[in-house]
Order: C-alpha cells, then structure tokens, then sequence
C-alpha cells in the first residue's frame, strides 16, 4: 500500500482529515491534521496535543505493519497558516482573508488593472459565479498605497478602489490562510460572552 493511502485511512479512521502529507530530508514524515468541519456545528474547533499523540500512535503501528522507512513521525495541527486544497476547505473559510497564487500570471486578462504577471494575491475568500459543474471562487481587495512607518495617513485620502478576482480551483498552484495575528485580544468577542 503507498504511504498516500495508509496515512490517509489511518487518519480518517480515527475521525479526522488529512490536510497534508510532507516527507523531509533526513527522513522526517510530517503529517498534518484537522478536525472535519460540519456547517452545522457552530464555532470553530481546534485540533489539541492528546488529538495528534492518539494519531502518532495509531501511524507508527500502520507505518510499521506495511514496513514504511522513515526516521522520526511528527504530527500536527495546520496552524494560522492552513493549506485549502479541496472544495469544502473553501467552503468552510468563505469570509477569511486568504493568499492565493495562481498557476499563470494574469497576462492579458488583468487589462491594466494589476500587473500582467502577478500570480500572488491576498484578499476576503467569498462565492464566485457559477458555471456548470464547476465552482468558481473570488477574493476582494485593495491595493492601499505603502504609507512610511511613523508618518501619519490623511484621513482625507480616498481609499483604493476594490478588486475582484474571479478563479477555479484548477487554476490555482497554492490558497493558504492569511497568518494574520491580532495582539488586541479577542475584542468584542470576548467581551460578548463575558457579558451573559
């Protein structure tokens, strides 16, 4: 059986998904796992420390049973910075800021509004239009000019128009959350739930 498909069953078996498999120099085999997203469960669920020993357990034994080499297994969680590879990882983040690269430049279809060979984006994940069988996605955002660290922004200025670019998930060589981190704490989120 290939690696593949044994990390895969294992994984899945145990009642998570697999988000990817990456085998390093010096024979590391990093494993990558999520907890399944149900549309109708509210709230994000993360994947804890007791969720990857429980895998490692289940993979060395797997691994071993099919005589797969490797040196040292290391399994985790996808981090800030997730990997969105199938339908329903765009599904589950529609609304969260993302970067994209596309397989292609632009070319002649950025028609002067961004450079023709630009292949990296990042902007809000939202539905796209519909045509057949295939899903096509967008991502909204705007180009603020680079402002000089310590000098202050007119508020005068007008804000950069915004953009929209529509894709197919064939079209794409990588889509990975935005690391975005807030040292502002959960906001109003917090202060929400602490007042009920």
């Amino acid at each position: 059986m290939a690696l593949q498909q044994i990390v895969d069953e294992t994984v899945t078996g145990l009642g998570y998904d697999l988000v990817e498999i990456e085998r390093s120099a010096g024979g590391l085999l990093r494993v990558t796992i999520d907890l399944p997203w149900d549309p109708n469960v509210s709230g994000e669920r993360f994947v804890t420390v007791e969720d990857c020993e429980k895998v490692t357990r289940q993979l060395q034994y797997a691994l071993e049973v099919e005589n797969i080499d490797y040196k040292r297994l290391e399994v985790s969680s996808p981090g800030i910075d997730r990997p969105l590879r199938h339908e329903k990882d765009f599904e589950r983040f529609v609304g969260q800021v993302i970067d994209i690269t596309l397989k292609q430049p632009m070319g002649s279809a950025a028609s002067g509004q961004v450079h023709a060979n630009r292949k990296k984006f990042r902007g809000t994940l939202e539905h796209g239009k519909e045509s057949g069988p295939v899903s096509h996605w967008q991502i909204v955002w705007r180009d603020e000019p680079a402002s000089m660290p310590g000098k202050r922004v007119s508020k005068k200025r007008p804000p950069a128009a915004t953009q929209v670019l529509g894709f197919a998930l064939e079209e794409l060589r990588e889509a990975r959350l935005a690391p975005i981190v807030s040292f502002k704490g959960r906001g109003t989120e917090l202060a929400a739930a602490n007042e009920h």
